[in-house]
């Protein structure tokens, strides 16, 4: 499951979401889904945490002049 691509693994959890909240699953499907969406929800965490390791951001410094700064939850 680590192969699948970030937005295919966001999808079926989203559906697997869904599908828990109808609330129309045996405990044993639920159960399973559930911890289906738990792998999903870490590979979506961890694929994200990668890519915020991997951005960029381009600012001013005092001096007015641009430059290259990582990344930081700060700087939303």
């Amino acid at each position: 499951m680590n192969q699948i691509r970030f937005e295919e693994a966001l999808k079926k959890l989203e559906k697997i979401v869904n599908d828990l909240e109808k609330g129309d699953l045996s405990l044993d499907e639920a159960l399973k889904k559930y911890e289906e969406g738990l792998q999903l929800a870490r590979i979506c965490s961890q694929r994200l945490e990668s890519a915020k390791k991997k951005i960029d951001i381009l600012v001013k410094n005092k001096k007015g002049e641009f430059e290259l700064k990582p990344f930081s939850e700060e700087d939303k």
